[in-house]
Formats: structure tokens, sequence, C-alpha cells
């Protein structure tokens, strides 16, 4: 099956405990529980592909129940699996969630810690044959490498969403990414990592464009830099040479107006999203791509969850609204 956007990454049990305030060291609250399907990847390619594009997962899974749930999602949301069997568990999460829509999560890596170079290397068709190729850091950060510079090569356009902030990371990885989508805190983590640059992931989206566009260029010299800023919006930086068809190297796109009920996965959403309207549309300006994909991530804060929350939204639909 041939796919324009290819998802590279993890796919992780959650465990959510939904709180009116999230636990404090020391402290034992009562909670709601649920369970269901998530880890970046998975969710991302769900959200690709209820964008409208058609989505192949790259991933590894154990020979448990989480990846027959993996499986069965993917099926049922009409997406392939490519997946690596593994000797370890099926990654898990541990999600608290509160009143607020905040949350905070803690992983267990499993299988997606065993995502091999090898295997990833053995898609080299279905990497060359997408439009996008989009990646995480929650596998080894070198198969991502390698997914991303197969892609690459092929002129495949890479879109590399370095999350979680305190994974390893390169510069030579961040180079390989046609489009870096860090959220605020990742950027930070990403400026002190890399460049030298100390600044307050708080301290972000008060910063003025000039800036903000400034520690961008610093971070990839080439590529373009979409920092999202949670209920503020979203910064888009080009680099002067590459504007991919939007009229100026830096803006600001504002955040939708919804009603938050959860948060977690909303970045996997704008992610996911991004590249499904890329993929769709290739030649249209890139602002575009930012505000379809802002539409569709608000969306997904107003229902319960991480995957299951994604909506079934598509650049048709957007405009149409």
């Amino acid at each position: 099956m041939s796919s324009s956007v290819v998802v590279v990454g993890s796919f992780n049990v959650d465990h959510v405990w939904r709180c009116e305030s999230l636990p404090a060291p020391g402290a034992t609250i009562a909670g709601r529980y649920s369970t269901g399907p998530g880890g970046k990847g998975f969710n991302q390619a769900v959200a690709a592909r209820r964008a409208g594009a058609p989505t192949t997962f790259v991933c590894a899974l154990g020979d448990d129940p989480g990846g027959a749930m993996a499986r069965g999602l993917a099926a049922q949301d009409g997406f392939a699996l490519a997946a690596e069997a593994s000797t370890e568990p099926t990654g898990t999460g541990g999600i608290y969630v509160d009143s607020r829509g905040r949350n905070t999560i803690v992983i267990g890596p499993g299988a997606n810690a065993a995502l091999s170079v090898d295997f990833v290397q053995a898609q080299r068709a279905l990497l060359a044959g997408a439009k996008v190729v989009l990646a995480q850091l929650e596998s080894p950060v070198e198969t991502i490498e390698a997914a991303l510079a197969l892609a690459r090569q092929a002129g495949v356009t890479t879109v590399l969403n370095a999350a979680p902030a305190d994974a390893p990371s390169s510069i030579g990885l961040l180079k390989l990414a046609d489009v870096l989508t860090p959220n605020e805190t990742e950027f930070a983590a990403l400026l002190g990592r890399h460049v030298g640059e100390r600044v307050d992931a708080d301290d972000v989206a008060a910063l003025d464009g000039a800036s903000l566009h400034a520690l961008c260029r610093k971070l990839v010299g080439n590529g373009t830099v979409v920092v999202t800023l949670g209920s503020v919006g979203v910064f888009v930086s080009h680099a002067e040479e590459n504007l991919r068809g939007d009229a100026q190297p830096y803006y600001r796109v504002g955040a939708e107006q919804v009603q938050v009920l959860d948060t977690t996965g909303a970045g996997d959403a704008f992610n996911g999203a991004l590249c499904a309207s890329i993929a769709q549309d290739g030649e249209a300006a890139f602002i575009r791509h930012v505000r379809f994909a802002n539409q569709f991530a608000g969306r997904s804060t107003e229902k319960e969850g991480a995957a299951v929350a994604m909506p079934h939204f598509t650049p048709d639909d957007a405009e149409n609204k």
C-alpha cells in the first residue's frame, strides 16, 4: 500500500486518570480511570488519516494485548501498519489530566525503544514513495535519523516533532528535518542543548517576532521551524531563501477559539494534520497548512483522550466551514 504520509514512531497503551488537580509529590488523590491507545507516533498517524491522507505507521509492537490493540485500531481507522515484532512489551503511558485540561505524562517505552535501524531501512521503498515522512523522539534517535535520511535522499518532505523535550537528539538529526515542530518547552530545550542559548520555556511565547525568528535560524539554518505555543497559537519561521509560498519569513497564527476539555494529544493532532495538509496540496502556501492544523488540533481538545479524540476533519471540510 502506498501512502502519502508515513509516520515513524511510538505506540503506547495509555492509562489515564482524570482528577481535580494534578497530584503533588507524596499526595494520594482520587481520579476517574480510563485506558486507550496513545503514543506520539500512533496519535499522529490517526490524525493524519482522519485529516484525509492515506497513511502508514512504522513502529515496534510486543506480542501482547497492547500490540493487538494497535493492529485492530489501525485497521479500524483505515491506515497501514509496518510493525517490527519485539520481545519487549508494547509501550505504555501513565497520564494525569486535571479539571483545566492540563496533563502530566510518564511513559514506559517497552517495544518503542527496540525499533531498529535495520527495520526502518527495510522500509526504504515505503519511505521513498511518501509525500511526507513524520517522526518524533519516543523511538531510538539513530532509528529516527535513518528514517529521515532515507526520506531526504528520495526528495520526500521530512517533518520532525522534537518531542518529548528531554529526549536525546543531535544537530545532525535536526538538519534532516525540512520542518521542525517543537512546542515552547521542547524549543527551549533544543536551544540549550544545541546552540547554547538559555531561554526559559515560559518566556518563549512573549518574545518579539524578530528575536524568536533569530533563535529559530540558529537552531536550523535552512529548514522551517513551527513552534506550537498552546493557547497562544503558533509561530512560524522560514529560511529567507525558502518561504514555502508564504509572503514573509516569520509570523504568528492565533489559537482557535474552542471549548477545551483535554489537551492530551493536541500537539500530535497538529503534527498529523499539518503533514496531511502538506501531502494533499504541497503547492499551497505554508500558512494554509498551519491554519488547518491549528483548526484540527483545536477540535481535538474538545474531546477526552489522545488518539480517540482526533476529529474526522479534512482540509476540504475546513474550506467549506
